[in-house]
């Protein structure tokens, strides 16, 4: 076993050492360049050497590991004589077969393997490696040519604007930021700023100069003086060979927010006393004002009556944020059973030219009356008037409000019950609008006794069957037991066959909307109440369509015109082909300056105005700085920063419409039909 072993390390040993002769130029070659722009850049030859020998230190390593792998391989490629069995060189075998084809091998490696063979496999695995080479010597070029560009002869034709003094020794920027924000002003060197709107930036300078904005406008500035400007927008500015930014930030709108009750229905318990109300709200600068509105709704049905009031939340120590809580009784609120309060927060911040005022949602504390209150809580149907009859607008605000409720993980047992509520008052409204359509409702205490007889049908007029044992009495509903209902139900209305479909569209989309509530599941609800708010709504409107329809009068046909074939002053109502709006691609003057872009020649008149004028329709604060500092590279004579201005200018056009060809299968029976006149 240890003469196989040092059989196969040997070739293993001979292999490398002839892919090492193999390697070893490329290995070095990229050392020369390194070694040569030492002088130039000690710091960056000394880098560029150091990646040299780690990259040949890497490939040695790879080489290593793959001549370890692979060398049978490569043995019985180049060598047809060890009849593809080298592997059995490098481990021991188990069969005799394999120990016999072994000991063959062995006898004829000494004639068939040596140190030719192992230098033409080495040449024919190993190809050669320009890479590293070309890579090596592009850096020490750049090392080298680097120190030239920074000490060598200043560049032909240099502008003007590029020679002047730096702008940083001579301005100093003053900022004034107004006065609502509360900061203070303060001098700054220029650079880049970020400024609130309505600010004051004033450029002061020791001698004479001029700020260019990136707006177009240009500033003077006096020897000793200052040039001031408003900001209103984000701009660049620059004078001589300096560039800077001022970046606009506008005032953000205040927030308003109900912290207490959390959630937007709260449904006070029978004997509460008092209630909690907690509202903020926060601005980034300062809260001019901040209300609590407050709105008492008392009575049902059609007999509602509302009442409004508004209390100022009072100014704490910081004037960026109004917290307030109290803890209402319900004889303050002016609460009975039965009533709702609905309250908001109103919040405006101290913005002088463009206050901003937010509103937050609208919370709702609900009072149940008693009659309300029995009827939820019995199984038996009502047999009186319920004191609140909810609409149906008021039944999706509440499913939509336990959707969103039911997100924060409400328990099952609230859950059920607010979707049971729910239900019932769907159901209450499904009964109501069912009268209409000569349905029995027990909402107005109209429920008749069940009769302990069935009536099981009729033939014709004649003949009819009792199933009773009860005597008669003077309670027996003779009519129930022996009459006939001559007309159904729903022709015992006034109504016409169009309203009582729409009647019978909402009907059964409140059907759907409380067997969904009833099964817990509001969502599912959503859709069938919407469906029911709309026929109610088409309900509603239908008279005032009738009537304007009715209230039409066309206008008079002029005799003298009619059937002369005269079609002057009509408008045609066939639709514009596309290739006519091709042309209409935006302004023809940016086209023609994307165009004249595109090329070395002049540009036209006044074409800087008319550019920063367009790319003013940009979105992004960044991207009109840039498209800015694109026009002013272009107005100094900048002819590659032509093609990242007509870049610019292409985003503001509107999209050229793309025209395709309607595809058409040539056939037999096609060509046929063509060849005999027919139309396509």
């Amino acid at each position: 076993m240890h003469g196989e072993a040092d059989l196969g390390g040997a070739i293993e040993r001979g292999l490398w050492r002839a892919v090492v002769r193999r390697r070893l130029p490329w290995w070095l070659a990229p050392t020369v360049p390194a070694l040569a722009a030492l002088p130039a850049s000690w710091p960056g030859g000394t880098a560029l050497l150091a990646a040299a020998v780690g990259w040949a230190a890497w490939d040695a390593r790879r080489w290593r590991r793959r001549t370890a792998a692979q060398w049978p391989q490569w043995l019985d490629d180049a060598v047809p004589a060890l009849e593809d069995s080298s592997r059995l060189l490098a481990t021991a075998p188990v069969s005799p077969l394999a120990r016999l084809q072994q000991a063959r091998l062995a006898a004829r490696l000494a004639a068939a393997v040596g140190p030719v063979q192992f230098d033409a496999i080495a040449r024919s695995k190993s190809q050669r490696d320009w890479l590293p080479l070309a890579l090596t010597a592009l850096a020490a070029a750049a090392l080298w040519l680097v120190p030239v560009a920074r000490h060598g002869q200043v560049s032909p034709g240099p502008l003007p604007a590029r020679t002047a003094p730096p702008a940083a020794a001579t301005f100093t920027l003053k900022v004034t930021p107004p006065a609502y924000t509360g900061a203070q002003p303060y001098q700054t060197a220029p650079r880049d700023l970020q400024v609130p709107r309505y600010s004051s930036v004033d450029w002061c300078a020791t001698g004479a100069a001029r700020i260019e904005l990136g707006d177009g406008t240009e500033l003077p500035v006096a020897a000793g003086g200052c040039a001031s400007w408003r900001a209103l927008e984000t701009v660049s500015w620059r004078s001589g060979s300096v560039r800077h930014d001022i970046r606009v930030t506008a005032d953000q709108p205040p927030t308003a927010t109900v912290a207490a009750p959390v959630e937007a229905v709260q449904l006070l318990a029978p004997g509460t006393a008092a209630v909690r109300i907690a509202v903020a709200a926060r601005d980034d600068h300062g809260i001019a004002r901040a209300t609590l509105h407050l709105t008492l709704a008392r009575g049902s049905g059609e007999n509602i009556r509302f009442s409004d009031r508004e209390m100022p939340l009072p100014q704490g120590r910081d004037p960026k944020r109004r917290d307030w809580q109290k803890d209402w009784t319900l004889a303050e609120l002016g609460m009975e059973p039965g009533d709702e309060l609905y309250f908001f927060v109103r919040a405006t911040d101290n913005d002088p030219e463009h206050p901003h005022t937010v509103q937050s949602p609208t919370h709702t504390l609900r009072l149940p009356g008693p009659e309300a209150e029995a009827v939820e809580s019995s199984a038996l149907p009502s047999m009186v008037k319920p004191e609140n009859l909810r609409s149906q607008r008021q039944i999706i605000i509440d499913t939509e409000q336990l959707v969103a409720d039911m997100r924060r993980k409400l328990p099952a047992v609230v859950v059920r019950e607010r979707s049971e509520g729910i239900a019932a008052d769907q159901a209450q409204l499904r009964r109501r609008y069912g009268q209409f359509l000569g349905e029995e409702s027990t909402l107005f205490g109209d429920e008749h006794e069940e009769h302990g007889e069935a009536h099981a049908g009729h033939e014709g007029h004649d003949e009819h069957e009792e199933e009773t044992g009860k005597p008669m009495s003077a309670n027996t509903n003779l009519a129930a037991q022996f009459g006939h209902a001559h007309d159904m139900e729903d022709n015992a209305t006034i109504f016409d066959p169009q309203t009582k479909a729409v009647l019978r569209r909402a009907l059964a989309a409140m059907w759907d909307a409380e067997k969904a509530l009833r099964a817990i599941a509001p969502a599912t609800a959503l859709p069938p109440e919407y469906k029911a708010l709309a026929a109610i709504k088409e309900l509603q409107q239908a008279e005032r369509v009738y009537l304007h329809r009715a209230a039409f009068e066309p206008p008079a046909i002029k005799e003298d015109k009619r059937l002369s074939g005269d079609a002057a002053g009509a408008a045609s109502y066939r639709r514009a082909q596309a290739r006519d709006s091709l042309a209409d691609t935006g302004p023809a003057d940016v086209r023609a300056l994307a165009q004249a872009l595109s090329g070395d020649g002049a540009l036209p008149a006044r074409w800087s105005k008319g550019a920063l004028e367009v790319l003013a329709s940009l979105p992004a604060d960044e991207q009109r700085l840039a498209a800015q500092r694109a026009v002013q590279d272009v107005a100094d004579g900048c002819m590659p920063c032509r093609g990242t201005l007509r870049a610019w200018l292409r985003a503001t056009l509107p999209a050229t419409p793309v025209l395709q060809a309607r595809p058409e299968a040539e056939t037999a029976f096609s060509r046929a039909w063509h060849a005999a006149g027919g139309r396509p």
